[in-house]
Formats: structure tokens, sequence, C-alpha cells
């Protein structure tokens, strides 16, 4: 087993007796139920740490060991309804139609009622805030021309394409399924993908809240708001799974890539991710020498094969919680290094570094992003959907510069005058690229 990771209350040599006693009450509170193999399994938790343009590898541990996603599966969701836009099949304000299937779906959700239109862009907004149910799967169905196993098969299909060769998706939104799988290292590639693909959409990434009439929904994301220089990204949790999530940062043009798996509480999480993110930052390249220059593609693939169940520990109802706000602050501290460790592990070991404290300040005021049913003003039809969202695409699409003729009257060549009469083009011309 590799060496864990540990949570540590940070306190200062001023504090007081009553806030000892209070913190130590917390952990064991916190860890006190787990021991053994159940803490175990939290300790080996997939962690992984990238930079988010070149995949270099900064920082890992069984970044390749299956996990199920929970809802980081809206962040595939996600790419194949953009991918879908993007190649003239789907555009920002289709309407989709909430079907009575979609209006069963649990919670999280929206509960709009069966019947209800809402537009692509909107519904993205909320998969990526308030992760509801409902909505992602009334996006499969609609852009999967009414079958969510079509759309299914094109998350399955775009994940190979991506390289992400340890993931399995068996619905849109998440929801438990013991079939489906992914890694950390999957999940960075997925970010990497979204971020680079869609450079438009991302807003759609770091929204603090939506509104949705007189409610305001906060991200479950704990660093959006709190961490210097964070840009968002999705979080996860089913009892299967933990508490995970996939975080990215950007800092003076460098941007950085985190994914936490398997975490005990929202507030573990959340701590765990920027002190990462925060040692990424402050520690330029300094596990590329013990990682041997490691990237996402190359790591290698996991012994384990089937995801390990957290049920009996995250929802164990003996378990008592130290609550599920996003205020903790703790610092990480990695302990001894067994053999067959990691170097960057028995790095640390040897010199019993403590990742960075991040003390992260209180959640700002929400500056909510406004979502509703039907067209936004001013738009006076939809535009229709293609029948399936594995339709071939059409000729052109997916080019990273569209095809166009020269404009009349100007010169083909600068210097030389223009034609007398407009130049013939030779091939047929893609369809208009979609505005973003």
């Amino acid at each position: 087993m590799r060496a864990p990771l540990q949570a540590i209350a940070a306190i200062s040599p001023a504090a007081t007796t009553r806030g000892l006693l209070a913190a130590m009450l917390l952990v064991l509170a916190t860890l006190g139920p787990l021991a053994g193999p159940a803490r175990a399994q939290i300790d080996d938790a997939p962690l992984l740490l990238a930079d988010l343009d070149s995949g270099a590898v900064i920082f890992e541990r069984n970044a390749t060991m299956p996990w199920y996603p929970a809802s980081l599966t809206k962040m595939m969701t996600a790419y194949v309804a953009l991918d879908a836009v993007r190649n003239g099949r789907a555009a920002m304000n289709s309407l989709l139609v909430v079907s009575e299937k979609a209006a069963s779906m649990p919670p999280s959700k929206m509960g709009f009622a069966p019947g209800s239109q809402i537009t692509l862009d909107n519904a993205l907004k909320i998969i990526m805030v308030k992760s509801a149910n409902d909505v992602a799967w009334t996006i499969a169905e609609n852009l999967g021309g009414g079958s969510v196993d079509t759309f299914v098969a094109e998350m399955n299909a775009t994940a190979r394409r991506l390289g992400m060769t340890d993931s399995r998706f068996t619905n849109p939104s998440g929801l438990p399924d013991l079939s489906k799988r992914t890694t950390a290292r999957d999940m960075a590639i997925l970010a990497q993908a979204l971020w680079r693909d869609f450079p438009g959409q991302r807003a759609l990434w770091g929204m603090d809240a939506i509104t949705y009439g007189s409610s305001v929904m906060k991200n479950h994301n704990g660093i959006i708001g709190r961490y210097a220089g964070a840009t968002g990204m999705k979080t996860g949790y089913v009892c299967s799974s933990g508490f995970n999530v996939v975080a990215t940062a950007e800092r003076n043009g460098r941007r950085l890539v985190a994914v936490v798996l398997g975490q005990m509480s929202s507030h573990e999480r959340t701590a765990l991710t920027a002190s990462l993110l925060e040692h990424g930052f402050q520690s330029r390249g300094l596990f590329g020498g013990f990682g041997g220059g490691r990237s996402l593609a190359s790591l290698p693939r996991s012994a384990v094969t089937s995801p390990p169940d957290l049920r009996p520990i995250v929802c164990d109802p003996n378990r008592r919680r130290g609550g599920e706000s996003d205020d903790d602050t703790d610092a990480i501290v990695v302990a001894g290094a067994p053999p067959g460790a990691s170097d960057a592990l028995a790095f640390f070991a040897q010199q019993r570094t403590t990742l960075p404290r991040v003390d992260l300040p209180e959640r700002r005021a929400a500056e909510p992003v406004r979502v509703f049913l039907g067209l936004p003003e001013g738009v006076s039809a939809p535009p229709t959907l293609a029948a399936s969202a594995t339709a071939p695409r059409p000729l052109g699409a997916g080019l990273p510069l569209d095809i166009l003729p020269p404009p009349r009257n100007v010169p083909l060549i600068p210097g030389l005058p223009p034609p007398e009469a407009p130049p013939t083009v030779m091939t047929r011309l893609p369809p208009p690229r979609p505005a973003f």
C-alpha cells in the first residue's frame, strides 16, 4: 500500500485548551470509526495533479485505479453536447423538451414538469452547478434523438477517442450503477479536452452560482470563489465513490488540474484540492525529476480491476460527521513511505514535508447566473435539433478554420490587381460554424 495522505489540524501555539479539545473531538469524530481496511481504502484513494495544457504529471497516487465517477459523469455529458454544437447538430439555443422519464429522475434535480422546454445553454449551466439529474437526462434524450442509450454510446465513443482508456459510462447523470467506472487520469484527460476544445464555453466550468426564479443554487466546488486562480470544473458524490472533484486553476499563465477522489466529506475534498494546487504552483518542476517526465498518457494501468465500494464507510449511519461545509483549511501531511512507494512520496517522507496550508476565506457573496425555461428574449424561433447525436458529421465539421471563398474585388495575392470575375470555388463549402 502506498503512503497515506492524512489531514491534520494546524493549531497555533496560542490556541486555548478549549480550542485544542474541540479540534481533537472533531478529528476523533471524523476519523475514529475508520480503522484497518476501511482507513486503508480512504488513504489509498486516487489523487492526481497535472499541467492542464501539457499533461505533465506533477503528483499522482493510484491515478489509474478504477473509481466510480458519480456526477463527474456530467463532464462527459457536457463534452458530447458541446461537440454536437461544434459540429452543427445542435445550437446553444436549441430547445430541449423534458420527458416524463427525465422528470422522474431522483435528486439532485430541478423538478421541471414534463413538457417543459429549456435551451441547451441553460441546461448545461444547470448540470455544471446544480448537478441536476433530470436536466442531464433531458440533454441526453434530446441530443440522442429520443434515445438515452444512443447518447451514452456517444459518451463512450468520445471517451475512447480522447484516450480515456479506463472509463465506461452507463447513464448521462452519474447516478449509481456498479458497471460504470473511470480513473483520476481519465478525468484529467477529459478536463484537458473540455478546456482545449471549447474555449468559448470556459465560463461554464467556473460559475459560482445560478438562480432560477427566487432560488439561488451555489456550486458544490468548494474552491470556486475561495482559492486564488480557481477556474472551475466539477464535483461528484455517491455513497460508493465518496466525495470527488476535478478542479482547475490558473496563475501567471500556468494552468493546473487536480483530481481528488474518494474523500470522506466535502470539506476534506476541498482542503486536499487546494493544498495540491498550491503545491503545484509553489514548486514548479519539483516532481519532474522524480517522476521521470511522466505524462497523463504514460501512466501505467492499475493492477486493480474493479472500483472499491465505499458505501459501508462513507454512508455508515453510525459515523459522526464534522459537518459538510467547505471551510476546511487543514494542512496535509505525507506519512512515511513503505518500500515500493513512488519516488515523490518517498521524498516527502524523507523530508517530512507538509503540503502547503491554504487558508481559504469564507465564500464570497454569490453572483448567480440566471437560468430559465423557454427561449431567451429576442429569439423568435428555436433552431431544430438533428435526429441523432451519432449522425454523420457534415463535410468540414470540426475543422479549425472555415474554408471560405475570397471576397469580391479583393486581390488573391497582395499587390496584384483584383480578379474581374468572382473566383470559382471547386469544393463544397461546410455549413457555417455555430457561434459559442
